[in-house]
Parts: C-alpha cells; sequence; structure tokens
C-alpha cells in the first residue's frame, strides 16, 4: 500500500528527460572516468596499457549488454529491465570505487558497461511510445544529439571531479545518480509504456543487418563517433604522461571540441533541411577524415603544438556535429519500426569499435599522438568507406 502510494504520473517531456538522463549515465561511464585514467597505475598499480583497458572493458561491456537488452527487452517489460538495468549499474560503478587492483577494477568496469547499457537500448521503444508522428521522429533526434553530445562534456566533468576528489569520484558520482534515476522511474513508472510489442515492429538482429541501407546509416555513425572517442581515450595519457603537459590540457582541447560541435549539431537539421540529409552526412564525414589525416601528418613530422592539434581538433568536432544527430535518426529510421534493436545496433558498433580502436592503439601510447591519430583516421575513412558501399535507400 505504501509502495503504490509512491506511484506517480508524469507528462512525456519528463519522462523523456528521465529516460534520456539514464541514457548519458551508461555513455558517460566510460568518459566521466577517461581523465583519472593517468593516475591509476600510481594508485592501484599496474601498467599505462593495462589502465587503457579499464576503457577498453567497459566498452566491451557495453556491446554484450546492448545486444543482451535487446534480446531481453523483446521478451519481458522493458519498464523492469530498465530499472535492474539503473539498480545493478549503481551497484557495479560503487564496486568498482572500492577496487583493490587495477585488474580487478577492469572486470568492475566490463559488468558495469554491460549493466548500464540498458537505457540506450529501452529508449527508442519508450520514446515512440510517449509521442507521435513528428513529435517522435524529433525526440529520435533530440536524443540523438544528447547522446552524441555526452563524450565530448563527460571527460570535462570528470576532470573537475578528479581534481575535488580521487580516481574513485568519478564512480561514486555515477553510482549515486543511477541510484536516483532508479527510483525515479519507480516512482514514474506508470508513466513509462511497459510492453512495446504493440508500438514496435520486432525484427531479429540478423533481418536488421541483412538491410544495406540500415548498414549504411549505422555503420557510418558508429565508425565516425569512435574515430573521435579512439582520440578523446588516449588524450589524457599521451598529454600528461607523454608530453608533460596537466589535465588542464585535455580540458582546453575538449572545451574547444564540445564548443564547436553544439554549434555544428544546432544547424545540423536545418542544413540537412536546406541541402538534403545525404550531402550534410557525405560532407560530415569527409571533413572529418581530412581532419584527422591533417593532424596525422602534423605529428608523424614531430609535431605537437596544442596550438595546431586543438584548432584542428575542433573541426573533426564540428565535422561530427554536422552529422552525428541526422546519421543516428537515419540509422533508427533504417531499422523499419524495431527501434530497441536498431539503436543497440549502433550503439554497440559505437562501442564495439571504439574498444577495438583504443586496445589497439594502447600499448603504443608511449610513441606520442600518431597511434590516436592513426586510429582515428583509420576509422574515419571506414565510415566514409561505408557511405561508397551500401545504398543510399
Amino acid at each position: 500500500m505504501v509502495f503504490g502510494a509512491m506511484i506517480r504520473s508524469a507528462s512525456p517531456a519528463f519522462m523523456f528527460s528521465l529516460i534520456a538522463f539514464g541514457t548519458i549515465l551508461g555513455i558517460a561511464g566510460t568518459d566521466l572516468v577517461l581523465p583519472a585514467v593517468p593516475e591509476m597505475p600510481h594508485e592501484l598499480g599496474g601498467t599505462p596499457a593495462l589502465a587503457q583497458m579499464v576503457l577498453a572493458a567497459y566498452a566491451a561491456g557495453t556491446l554484450v549488454g546492448l545486444l543482451t537488452f535487446g534480446e531481453l527487452g523483446a521478451r519481458y517489460s522493458p519498464r523492469r529491465l530498465l530499472i535492474w538495468s539503473l539498480t545493478l549499474f549503481a551497484f557495479t560503478s560503487i564496486l568498482a570505487a572500492f577496487a583493490p587492483t587495477l585488474e580487478w577494477l577492469v572486470a568492475f568496469r566490463f559488468a558495469q558497461g554491460a549493466f548500464g547499457s540498458g537505457p540506450a537500448v529501452f529508449a527508442p521503444g519508450f520514446i515512440q511510445g510517449l509521442f507521435t508522428g513528428d513529435k517522435a521522429v524529433g525526440m529520435f533526434g533530440r536524443l540523438g544529439s544528447i547522446e552524441s553530445l555526452t563524450p565530448a562534456l563527460a571527460p570535462v566533468a570528470g576532470a573537475l571531479l578528479l581534481g575535488m576528489g580521487g580516481w574513485e569520484t568519478s564512480f561514486l558520482v555515477l553510482g549515486a545518480f543511477a541510484i536516483f534515476c532508479a527510483i525515479a522511474c519507480v516512482v514514474y513508472s506508470r508513466s513509462l509504456p511497459d510492453r512495446t510489442v504493440a508500438l514496435e515492429t520486432h525484427r531479429s538482429y540478423l533481418s536488421i543487418l541483412r538491410d544495406g541501407v540500415f548498414l549504411r546509416h549505422a555503420l557510418s555513425q558508429a565508425f565516425s563517433l569512435a574515430a573521435i572517442l579512439i582520440f578523446v581515450f588516449g588524450a589524457p595519457v599521451v598529454m600528461t604522461e607523454i608530453m608533460g603537459g596537466g589535465i588542464e590540457d585535455f580540458i582546453l582541447l575538449q572545451i574547444c571540441g564540445i564548443a564547436i560541435f553544439i554549434l555544428a549539431s544546432n544547424l545540423s537539421s536545418t542544413l540537412a533541411s536546406k541541402f538534403g540529409i545525404e550531402r550534410m552526412i557525405y560532407l560530415g564525414t569527409g571533413v572529418l577524415l581530412t581532419a584527422f589525416l591533417l593532424i596525422l601528418a602534423y605529428v608523424q613530422f614531430g609535431g605537437s603544438s596544442l596550438a595546431v592539434i586543438v584548432p584542428i581538433w575542433a573541426i573533426t568536432n564540428g565535422a561530427f556535429g554536422l552529422r552525428g544527430p541526422i546519421g543516428f535518426h537515419q540509422a533508427i529510421v533504417a531499422s523499419k519500426g524495431d527501434h530497441s534493436r536498431g539503436a543497440a545496433l549502433v550503439v554497440a558498433g559505437i562501442l564495439g569499435f571504439t574498444a577495438t580502436g583504443t586496445a589497439i592503439a594502447a600499448p603504443f601510447l608511449d610513441l606520442g599522438w600518431w597511434p590516436l591519430a592513426l586510429a582515428s583516421c583509420l576509422s574515419a575513412a571506414l565510415a566514409s568507406l561505408c557511405l561508397a558501399v551500401f545504398p543510399e535507400g
């Protein structure tokens, strides 16, 4: 009776904010702890390469979680799965804060990533149930913008948390926010669509992956964002451990990138309406690849000045801002009604490619910028290749 009295109703706009916040927590699980990675070997033992596995393990765990929750969501209540996802994410986040060694932290991070992936899977189905018609399309685009912006903003917040406490602070903050979000989902559960069977057309992962149009948008989106994230994930180690700078250099890099990303993403829909969606996706992807090639050429010849790297980095963020929101939306549309599995595959691709690129570049970070620049170039090149190989639809 007491529990029933706690249940409340809320507006669709409020529920969208709550769902988006849960999604942000899962994505921020990587980027919020990013500035603390260089400190971890000193605090927990281990090597800088093993510390990079703290990032790769989370991405790999999220990849597993996305595909698992995508299947569970077709069989069980998405509402209950969302609450369990947030609760277990909170539990593993707090466990990670008390990890005794770097090896244990890597293990906790895999579990944390798996449990935190639920909101990203269920968000599209909930949005489809909360909104209709053009309003739903607009909210999908807004969710895509939020998911794309989170990796840019979270490292700055993580750097501030690192300054306030130790490396554990980010994990404790994630745990606390996840508990708050889980409780809010329980309190306002009646406002969440419980079953998406009537709201979505459920297809198998294999049938979605056979669709060339979906592969075009999902893979190009995943490789584009992975190119950004691979560079971001390794930047703190290179800047502080190799180049002898401070975490404030990384904050400068991110702030400049964020500013241009926000500007470009806000213009994305307007420019797409005027010049065409496909043209803007081509433009954003092409500029992204060109900018990373410029960074690679500069660092390959021994360049390391932030006065050169930061402006070009800002261009890469602007390029993704142009294509990111509309690219995510096109991938969701191309899933032909199965928004949960479509979103799961897109985010799984992003994290899978990011984890692979991060793991490959990690052993070579003592060589400076060029391993990161090369890995990002390859990812951006694959994004361009997907646009050339797969049909527009």
